[in-house]
């Protein structure tokens, strides 16, 4: 599972609480950026570059790349520049399989668990990224995209659920939000998302399960043919 990076948002609950490092907070700033599409997978995370981006010495982002390796988003490497990480093509039809399977089972206990406000909730919020299509602002979409999968992680009912599924969608998060980019993929994601919304609603969990089955498949294949390297299993 993925480890998770230290919040930023407020101080430690327990005995003794604590403000997040230099190096966490630097650490947390750039795997928003690589999570959110704004750095691709395979670039090269130069030490010096960053430092001078951020304003602090080269000593606090080491130490926050270090961080990063330890999440899997990024790989260091002793003596060579950091990159973000970009998994073997069949590691990562593995990664986007367990996703989809992780994303079915929430998607099934949707159709089941969510109450009728629940569901309400989730056709507006759908029916909101309709405009964000429409204007092609393909940033809001990503955020909104992520707050749209993340709203079945919750409605499904079962927290440690969601913490697999968050964990292992955070992983994937680079090739998710970069493959919004590519073609029609904002078009054809909202309807897909469509079908999966439609299937909560009418309480049809095999048929939100395969929904959501058919659009990791074409997020998959997306992200596939963006990097040259189609995977082989589409559907």
């Amino acid at each position: 599972m993925t480890k998770a990076l230290p919040s930023t948002r407020g101080p430690r609950t327990g005995s003794r609480s604590r403000a997040a490092t230099l190096p966490e907070t630097l650490a947390t700033r750039l795997a928003d950026q690589i999570t959110a599409g704004r750095i691709a997978p395979g670039a090269a995370l130069e030490e010096e570059r960053l430092a001078a981006a951020h304003g602090v010495s080269r000593t606090p982002v080491r130490e926050a790349l270090r961080l990063l390796a330890a999440t899997g988003l990024v790989e260091h490497r002793p003596h060579r520049v950091a990159v973000v990480a970009q998994p073997e093509p069949g590691r990562l039809a593995e990664m986007f399989q367990a996703m989809a399977e992780l994303e079915a089972i929430c998607a099934t206990l949707c159709a089941g668990a969510m109450s009728r406000a629940d569901k309400a909730r989730l056709a507006a919020r759908h029916a909101a990224m309709a405009e964000l299509v429409a204007a092609d602002a393909l940033d809001r979409y990503r955020d909104a995209n992520v707050a749209f999968h993340e709203a079945l992680y919750a409605g499904a009912g079962n927290g440690y659920l969601a913490e697999l599924a968050g964990a292992t969608r955070r992983r994937l998060a680079p090739f998710r939000a970069a493959q919004l980019a590519g073609g029609d993929r904002l078009v054809a994601s909202h309807a897909e998302h469509g079908a999966i919304v439609d299937a909560i609603l009418a309480g049809n969990g095999a048929a939100a399960a395969a929904a959501v089955r058919g659009h990791l498949a074409a997020t998959e294949g997306a992200w596939g043919l963006m990097a040259g390297h189609p995977p082989a299993r589409m559907g």
